[in-house]
């Protein structure tokens, strides 16, 4: 299962999505996630789609790697389904047996929230997948700069926020080793009750947050020795720099957001 994480991971690939101007893919994700989650009509889900086919297409990104982004999440969507599914009533029942009734409001409700939060991370995975975390941090920084003029530290966020997202995929695979390590000296995780097989958790928790806060030490040291000191006076080896594909990737999903709204307002 932690293999299936590739939340974080940077794909290189020649594609008209991995030259995009990083600044305008971030604007264009917010766009699709305000545009997912607009109204409650089938609309919203059918523009997502569109909008993560086109996406796919573009990136040159396997649809197996997003499927894998989904795969992690799939006992919140168990759970989320379950609940929408048993806890809501309304219109015709299709079962009903003591305390559990599954209706057509349950079922509507569940499968309409299981593809909006599949859909959700198949975008958004999209970004990282196609921006490396160094551009990432420069349109973030580039973004949030009208802030500092309110003296907030814009460059420290943005820097944080990069280096989180970057540390993701090693700290999955430092736990994957420990995880090997401890089973080969005979560890067991995956039998007993739910209280020890977190018990049986301490020995994987403790030598990860010693490597995670060594590595960060490691970081620190390296950037203190290059001497690092923020993004005053900082220079950039690839500036940000936007073209015409930029623009129509932004006019084809303002385009959508706009067709979303208008036909929400019309079933409305």
């Amino acid at each position: 299962m932690l293999k299936d994480i590739t939340l974080g991971q940077y794909f290189p690939m020649d594609s008209v999505v991995h030259k995009m101007d990083a600044r305008y893919k971030i604007i264009i994700t917010l766009i699709f996630l305000v545009m997912l989650f607009w109204g409650q009509h089938l609309t919203s889900l059918i523009a997502g789609l569109i909008f993560v086919i086109i996406a796919t297409a573009c990136s040159k990104i396997p649809p197996k790697m997003l499927i894998k982004s989904i795969k992690p999440i799939v006992p919140i969507l168990i759970i989320t389904g379950c609940l929408n599914l048993f806890l809501l009533d309304g219109g015709k029942t299709y079962f009903a047996w003591k305390f559990i009734k599954i209706t057509e409001q349950g079922v509507q409700t569940s499968v309409f929230m299981l593809v909006r939060i599949c859909l959700l991370i198949a975008g958004t995975s999209l970004l990282t997948y196609t921006t490396s975390p160094i551009v990432l941090t420069d349109a973030i920084e580039s973004l949030l700069s009208p802030l500092k003029k309110l003296k907030m530290p814009v460059h420290e966020l943005a820097m944080m926020m990069t280096i989180a997202l970057r540390f993701i995929p090693t700290l999955i695979e430092e736990t994957d080793k420990i995880m090997a390590a401890q089973k080969a000296r005979g560890a067991d995780m995956e039998s007993g009750s739910l209280v020890q097989r977190a018990h049986a958790l301490i020995p994987i928790l403790i030598p990860l947050f010693v490597s995670a806060f060594r590595r960060a030490e490691e970081l620190a040291l390296a950037m203190e020795c290059r001497c690092y000191h923020g993004g005053e006076g900082r220079t950039r080896l690839r500036e940000l720099k936007s073209g015409m594909r930029d623009y129509i990737a932004l006019a084809i999903t303002l385009l959508l957001f706009a067709a979303v709204i208008i036909l929400n307002i019309l079933l409305h």
